[in-house]
């Protein structure tokens, strides 16, 4: 938008001369303030302007806000004629005023209107958002004004209303490119711009809101609207709940409290105990009067007690299956009529709970059937299959330990046997009960005879030493002599023939020793092996566990399943589990998308 330059005017105070000052009280029709003069210039300035004749004014648009000073306001529009009427004449006659001398630069006519015609808008009061809005309008209308003032003026002068909702969005142009036509009936009736109207009182409210209010008013539009998307969210949020969350709950409700056939439980307690002996010490001692030491034992009988094999021995014992078969159990809990074993374990899985406390030893075992007598009997049938699995243990463990003692003692046994058989062999083969008391018996007779010798080579001696021996001594003598000698060198042969050879009685002799000290480790390895089973024995007998039944199964009076409340607000929080995992992952998905 382009304005023009703004120019300085200068304009001249008159001085009031003696005779204007002495014709001023003379002249009744002259206007008695400034704001009558600026009204009476403005009334003179308007049909020049506008190219019309002075007889018929344009009418000027009624202001928005009445002027402040209402007197002057009022001579003002008696000054201005109304529109149509015909200017009349003073009653009294203006004296004509006496020529002065004049000096300076003067205004023109038509700038001083234009300088009335702004200052009269200045003081309607109009608002900075009303002053934009001209502006904006004599833009697109394509009015060089000079400031937002001169805006409204030119748009008066134009026709337009610049303060009307419609002149924002369409142009006002001139009918036939602005030729002239003749005045409208309907057109002379409309309040045309610029006009001054005596304002009325106002009994309507006024169409155009102050910011404030239009502030005001946009809040209360957004708040009313944010409340109808969050009645809107609400209402959709509580139908999802309602399809997704209660209706199933309710269902599930229904089932619990009026489908479902009561199950009676059957409750007992049983514990294993080992057999407590005597004679145990150290670090087994200490720990054979505590749950620990059966702690295997437990966890082997519950493994039992819930495996498929004890579920087939109940069946076969005491109809399992035929009992939850039966038509008047409901369709969720009641076996088909031909069912498999896997079908029939989940059942038993449902219905059989068993629970070991490591704590105190204690196993827990809960049945739950349609009958409470036969719950009962499922429990004491179980707890005889446990008590049998109990007993199979203690023997099972007993023969695994006495089996390797009794091996190793019959083994010692035989070895023993099969010295003693070689001593006998060896004892037999030399015909002698003791090879070491012959040879020491012809060592004594060997001496024996080494002695006798000596004894006759000494006789022999003596009487040789006789000048005139005995001849008949004499050879008696060595008679003997050579009777010993022949003696000692048989047991000399003899003891010889005892000392080499392999069959000889030495080697015999220590056949024999090697025999009996054989004998001799055979015994005392018989001897640790007898130990050693008589041992395992003992340990054997310590490893026997007992069943004994804490609490016996007693028959309910009073079902104990289904738990109709806690299995309603469980189904209520899986329902609303689900419900809020799903919500969390579409939004999640949705946003990834929408981003």
């Amino acid at each position: 938008m382009t304005t023009k330059p703004k120019a300085k005017k200068f304009r001249i105070r008159r001085s009031p001369s003696a005779a204007e000052t002495g014709a001023a009280p003379h002249s009744a029709a002259a206007p008695s303030n400034p704001a009558s003069q600026l009204a009476a210039q403005r009334a003179a300035a308007a049909p020049q302007q506008t190219g019309q004749p002075s007889g018929q004014e344009q009418p000027a648009r009624q202001p928005r806000h009445a002027p402040a000073d209402p007197a002057s306001a009022q001579t003002a529009a008696q000054a201005s004629p109304p529109p149509g009427a015909q200017p009349r004449a003073s009653a009294t006659p203006r004296r004509p005023a006496e020529p002065t001398s004049r000096s300076g630069q003067v205004s023109s006519a038509r700038e001083t209107s234009v300088e009335a015609e702004i200052d009269a808008i200045r003081r309607e009061g109009l608002t900075g958002r009303q002053l934009r809005m001209a502006r904006r309008v004599a833009h697109k209308h394509n009015l060089a004004a000079t400031s937002d003032f001169d805006a409204v003026r030119l748009l008066r002068k134009k026709g337009i209303d610049p303060f009307q909702r419609s002149n924002m969005l369409e142009l006002v142009v001139s009918k036939n490119n602005g030729e002239d036509q003749k005045p409208d009936p309907a057109d002379a009736a409309k309040v045309q711009l610029p006009q001054t109207i005596t304002p009325k009182k106002q009994t309507l409210p006024a169409t155009e809101l102050s910011p404030a209010q239009q502030r005001e008013r946009d809040i209360s539009e957004i708040q009313r609207d944010l409340t109808r998307r969050r009645r809107r969210k609400l209402a959709l949020l509580l139908s999802r709940l309602f399809f997704f969350v209660m209706l199933p709950t309710i269902a599930a409700g229904y089932y619990f409290y009026v489908v479902a056939t009561p199950m009676y439980a059957t409750n007992s307690a049983f514990l294993i105990i080992k057999n407590e002996s005597a004679g145990s010490s150290g670090f087994g001692g200490l720990l054979s009067g505590t749950q620990f030491a059966t702690t295997q034992d437990s966890i082997t009988v519950q493994d039992y007690l819930t495996s498929k094999e004890a579920m087939l021995r109940l069946d076969d014992d005491a109809g399992f299956r035929t009992h939850f078969q039966q038509d008047w159990i409901d369709p969720i809990q009641r076996l088909p009529a031909p069912t498999t074993n896997e079908e029939a374990y989940k059942t038993y899985s449902k219905n059989v709970k068993i629970g070991y406390d490591p704590t105190e030893g204690v196993i827990r075992l809960e049945v739950s059937a349609a009958n409470p007598e036969v719950s009962a009997e499922f429990s004491r049938r179980l707890i005889s299959y446990a008590e049998e699995r109990v007993n199979q243990l203690s023997e099972q463990k007993r023969e695994d330990q006495m089996k390797e003692a009794r091996s190793a003692f019959e083994e010692a046994a035989q070895a023993r046997r099969d010295a003693q058989q070689a001593l006998v062999e060896l004892q037999i083969k030399g015909a002698l009960l003791d090879p070491e008391g012959v040879i020491s018996s012809l060592r004594g007779r060997i001496n024996q005879v080494e002695v006798q010798l000596q004894d006759k080579e000494l006789q022999l001696a003596a009487l040789l030493d006789n000048a005139r021996p005995n001849k008949a001594k004499v050879q008696g003598a060595q008679g003997d002599i050579a009777r010993l000698k022949a003696l000692l060198d048989d047991l000399n042969a003899q003891m010889v023939d005892a000392s080499k050879g392999e069959n000889s009685l030495a080697q015999l002799a220590v056949r024999i020793q090697m025999a009996q000290a054989d004998i001799a480790s055979r015994d005392m390895m018989l001897q640790s092996a007898l130990q050693q089973m008589e041992t395992t024995r003992l340990e054997a007998n310590k490893q026997v566990r007992y069943l004994t039944t804490s609490v016996k199964p007693v028959a309910s009076e009073e079902p104990s399943y289904p738990r109709k409340f806690e299995n309603t607000i469980l189904a209520f929080l899986i329902f609303s589990g689900i419900y809020l995992m799903f919500s969390l992952t579409a939004s999640i998905l949705r946003e990834q998308v929408s981003s």
